[in-house]
């Protein structure tokens, strides 16, 4: 997909943010998922990180290699003429920086879209807020498609 084509797909997901009626996006594994669900009049798909994961061969939680993740959102992309927004779960990245090479990468194949889990491995439940943030800065500044835009939701941040 070249980049004007992305970007097209990029600001109609953005308004279909804003239009109504509520946006309902079906979670894809693999290209034929995404072709039916595309088939059967959604506006977009999400990819689905379990999903995804399991198609692999790998269990949910980032288990699966990131590349074969890449892979498997760049396939998705590429058979569908929607927009698609990738679950990459917590980024695939350890700091700021490594979520930013995620982003990129993922938006590199085709994605107009990402959901970040704000969830931590470990006792606390949720990210530090102070982490959060970092994380989500570094994604906005990896995303460089003008039309890629940042909102919130409690569970998820969508670029």
């Amino acid at each position: 997909m070249d980049t004007a084509e992305q970007a097209v797909k990029a600001e109609a997901f953005r308004a279909l943010h804003r239009a109504p009626p509520l946006l309902l996006m079906a979670n894809a594994w693999d290209a034929i998922t995404a072709r039916l669900f595309e088939a059967e009049g959604y506006a977009a798909v999400a990819t689905t990180s379990g999903g995804v994961s399991w198609a692999l061969g790998y269990a949910d939680g980032e288990a699966a290699p990131w590349d074969e993740v890449v892979g498997q959102t760049a396939r998705i992309a590429r058979a569908v003429a929607v927009p698609v927004t990738a679950d990459i779960e917590a980024g695939f990245g350890a700091t700021p920086e490594a979520v930013a090479r995620s982003i990129a990468d993922i938006i590199g194949v085709g994605a107009v879209g990402v959901n970040l889990e704000d969830g931590a491995s470990g006792a606390a439940p949720i990210r530090p807020i102070d982490d959060a943030v970092a994380r989500i800065r570094a994604a906005r500044e990896a995303a460089a498609m003008p039309a890629c835009r940042l909102s919130s939701t409690p569970e998820r941040t969508s670029i």
